[in-house]
């Protein structure tokens, strides 16, 4: 059974002379994850966004599993945090917003800043915080409302890649420890094939111009030094390449 499934959607903005997304399909099993990868311009933020329910379809399907439907978090390319609430109070507004305001759901946004690293933080405002830390803010208040899919625009772009590769390998654990499902939206062709189940790398003109499966024993840094993760990103660059030539 598929826990997203995306028939020919298209979407058309009236001050654009072409269609963003021209006729996307694609199938998701439950858990399974997913990268967006492609030039600027092509459509995979908006994608997020039409799947999040922030844009409207000018045609074609979405479908969501209906247990996952009500459970879909966004985390933005920048952290997006109120400047004068805390960490934890960043994290809590979600529920606030829910009508949930008791204690249980306040230590369990204690309890997911400590698994995310963040247990001397909490009372701590977005401008004490580095950008690593920040983010993990954001990823903290996408998960409290223990959403079955989670959508990722570009999060870890504007870090240093010491921070990266770290919130990456967090990224994965939380995949396994809380049964997440997530789509990625990325420019790094490394980080795509490293993060994804499926790659699915789209064009300048909106449309899927692969889909592949990813298959690693295991996933952590090390990998990225192996000839198969190396082959794949290849294969990828090589196929971005011609993406671009064909512009």
């Amino acid at each position: 059974m598929y826990s997203i499934e995306v028939s020919n959607l298209r979407k058309h903005f009236p001050n654009q002379n072409r269609d963003v997304l021209a006729g996307v399909s694609f199938a998701l099993h439950a858990r399974e994850c997913a990268a967006l990868l492609g030039p600027s311009g092509c459509g995979k933020t908006t994608l997020l966004r039409l799947l999040m329910g922030l844009e409207q379809p000018s045609a074609g399907n979405i479908h969501l599993d209906p247990a996952a439907a009500a459970h879909v978090s966004y985390v933005f390319q920048e952290p997006r945090l109120i400047p004068w609430r805390t960490s934890l109070e960043n994290v809590c507004l979600p529920l606030e917003l829910r009508g949930g305001r008791g204690t249980a759901t306040r230590q369990e946004a204690i309890d997911l800043l400590a698994r995310l690293g963040l247990a001397e933080r909490t009372q701590h405002f977005p401008r004490e915080l580095s950008g690593g830390m920040q983010m993990r803010v954001a990823l903290a208040r996408a998960l409290i409302t223990r959403p079955k899919i989670v959508l990722l625009d570009e999060p870890f772009a504007a870090l240093d890649e010491r921070t990266r590769f770290r919130l990456q390998d967090l990224l994965l654990d939380l995949k396994e420890q809380l049964q997440l499902q997530y789509l990625f939206v990325t420019h790094s062709i490394a980080e795509a094939v490293y993060l994804g189940d499926r790659v699915l790398l789209l064009n300048r003109h909106g449309q899927i111009d692969a889909d592949e499966r990813i298959e690693f024993e295991r996933r952590d840094q090390a990998l990225k030094l192996s000839p198969e993760f190396n082959a794949r990103v290849r294969d990828f660059s090589e196929r971005f390449v011609a993406l671009e030539s064909a512009a």
